[in-house]
């Protein structure tokens, strides 16, 4: 649909740093000029509680990965309705903000911003341009702290912000080619994560029976005694996970967060896939010297995580294979290390598998809205273990068997990102007037459905995978 797209026929020099040139007939002028800053509150406080998505922009907070807790009452909270554009002032400069299709309750940070009846702003047009990657050079000059965690963007600066702005029906048809542009987008990465997920099961599969059944199709089995799993081979043992630790489980640390000096920890988000991967998810706390070596990771350490939202996720552990020296583990992980009847490579690998996660599920505790396993839990978990030899050999054979699918996974998830970098790149083209889409929106059929559910903002719930980093107190 991209095909035949040329830049317009007449440009003129931009002030705008992020934009060089614009064209010829489009209007630039402060933010001030076309939108009013709007501060209504909830009296009951029972409407929707929203938050803000760098991913999704403006969506239900039930809907979202928010980190902080919700306030006892939102009596006197902000209120938002479809078509305000909606910052979180604290997230502003890492994408939180966007044009919201909820009316419903906010946080007393954020900011909401209403279009003036005579600025002719489409609000959907409004979206695409403040969460493109060019006007993000507006949000991070103009965001401003001490610290990163804490830059805000105040309404005066968001306000002071330069607004290229082409005709109404101009608008309209940019929202039109961006709404066919998405569904075509987010169709293709659908089917992409679709085969990520079959290609994962199968993985799984391959990881299943192998741990549970061996590599001989022939070999002699007996009853294991654990429901979901059936039979295993006679000379294979069950036993409880306490019998083949040398160490643990033992809860991680929970000290506070530092503002960029003290000890080397991590987020939970580091275990992942049956390992443990600190980059990109490190964080500093602050912890007494003396208390450091009692939380400390080493090479062949195994993590476990204790709880979560997700209850498919409590249970799941990774293997450390490397770490920096003096580096703690987080209160949400356990730490535990195999004996020696049990590789560690091969206990992660069954803890992982579906008949240990299936007794995780059914033993988690539910408190405060979270599931929870203790120390004394894991312990009882029953493990399938074969001769250490024969441990040696499957693993071989998983990794083996694991390395095609393996490769076709980050093949796709290349594809998916390419895709992603593709929509980004396009949106920014033409809301920055460098390709003219008005003659090709004008041709596209109608859609097959509303698409302003996935649409709006580019990006799918289904697609949206990272947290929403950061939920402002409630005051």
């Amino acid at each position: 649909m991209i095909e035949g797209l040329k830049p317009y026929a007449e440009y003129k020099e931009s002030d705008i740093p992020w934009v060089r040139s614009l064209p010829a007939h489009w209007v630039t002028k402060r933010g001030k000029s076309y939108l009013v800053t709007i501060d209504q509150r909830s009296k009951s406080g029972k409407e929707e509680l929203l938050t803000v998505s760098s991913a999704r922009g403006v969506v239900p907070r039930n809907s979202a990965k928010v980190t902080m807790f919700k306030a006892e009452s939102y009596a006197g909270h902000k209120l938002c309705w479809p078509g305000d554009l909606v910052i979180n002032s604290l997230w502003a400069w890492g994408g939180g903000l966007g044009v919201t299709q909820h009316h419903g309750i906010i946080s007393t940070a954020y900011s909401v911003y209403r279009p003036r009846p005579s600025a002719q702003m489409n609000p959907r047009f409004l979206h695409e341009l403040v969460r493109s990657s060019p006007f993000h050079w507006e949000l991070q000059v103009r965001s401003k702290g001490v610290w990163i965690s804490r830059l805000q963007l105040t309404d005066a600066s968001f306000l002071d912000a330069p607004i290229p702005l082409p005709p109404p029906d101009e608008q309209a048809a940019i929202v039109r080619f961006l709404d066919h542009a998405n569904w075509k987008i987010d169709g293709f990465i659908r089917t992409k994560r679709k085969l990520i997920r079959l290609l994962n099961e199968q993985k799984q599969a391959i990881i299943h029976h192998a741990v549970t059944r061996g590599l001989d199709p022939d070999v002699s089995l007996k009853p294991s005694g654990i429901p979901w799993l059936g039979d295993i081979p006679a000379h294979w043992e069950v036993m409880q996970l306490r019998q083949v630790l040398s160490f643990g489980p033992k809860n991680g640390v929970s000290p506070q967060a530092s503002t960029g000096i003290g000890v080397l920890s991590f987020s939970i988000s580091a275990v992942r896939d049956g390992c443990v991967n600190l980059a990109g998810h490190e964080k500093f706390v602050e912890l007494d010297s003396a208390r450091v070596a009692g939380f400390r990771i080493y090479k062949g350490d195994i993590l476990l995580v204790r709880g979560n939202g997700n209850v498919a996720l409590v249970g799941k552990c990774g293997l450390v294979e490397d770490c920096p020296e003096n580096c703690v583990y987080p209160d949400i992980l356990m730490k535990l290390r195999p004996n020696e009847k049990m590789n560690a490579e091969f206990m992660v690998l069954a803890i992982n598998s579906s008949y240990v996660t299936n007794q995780v599920s059914t033993l988690a505790k539910t408190s405060n809205g979270a599931f929870k396993v203790s120390g004394a839990t894991v312990r009882s978990i029953s493990m399938v273990v074969p001769p250490y030899v024969e441990q040696m050999s499957l693993i071989e054979a998983i990794r083996a068997e694991a390395t095609t699918v393996n490769t076709a996974i980050i093949r796709t998830e290349r594809e998916i990102a390419l895709m992603q970098e593709y929509r980004t790149r396009l949106t920014a083209d033409i809301v920055t007037g460098k390709l003219d889409v008005r003659e090709a929106a004008a041709k596209l059929p109608d859609l097959p459905t509303d698409p302003a559910a996935e649409l709006f903002t580019g990006a799918s719930p289904e697609h949206a995978d990272i947290l929403d980093e950061i939920e402002p107190e409630e005051s």
